[in-house]
């Protein structure tokens, strides 16, 4: 199965230093609130997920969500957590750290598409 959501090995060292501090964690991509569109990354379970929020696989121990509207943009492509240096304007725990999540993404080919991941709603994920 070809993976929907991938992770960089600066982000796995980030997540390890985050889960030290917070516990378990989750992660949702903003559909373009405060920070644009970017991966924010919470202590599990402060952030409501319900049947309108995809959840596209988990990275490092970490469930990661969007909402279903904005996964019909970014059904096509596969997503990649990096990090970067710089604060960003949103209220994802990595930030006062200095640094921030971000997503890099790319299309599918045509033979990835027939051997994606599946999808969960909500809070429905195995």
């Amino acid at each position: 199965m070809v993976s929907r959501i991938k992770i960089t090995e600066t982000a796995k060292v980030t997540i390890d230093t985050l889960r030290n501090e917070h516990g378990e964690l989750m992660f949702h991509q903003s559909g373009g609130c405060c920070d644009g569109s970017s991966p924010m990354c919470f202590p599990k379970g402060e952030l409501f997920i319900n049947e309108t929020d995809v959840c596209l696989g988990t990275i490092h121990g970490c469930n990661f969500y969007m909402s279903a509207d904005q996964f019909e943009y970014w059904r096509h492509t596969q997503l990649t957590l990096d990090i970067t240096q710089g604060r960003g304007a949103s209220f994802s725990l990595e930030i006062p750290m200095g640094i921030r999540f971000v997503i890099k993404s790319r299309m599918y080919t045509t033979k990835e598409l027939a051997d994606l991941h599946p999808i969960y709603f909500g809070n429905n994920v195995t």
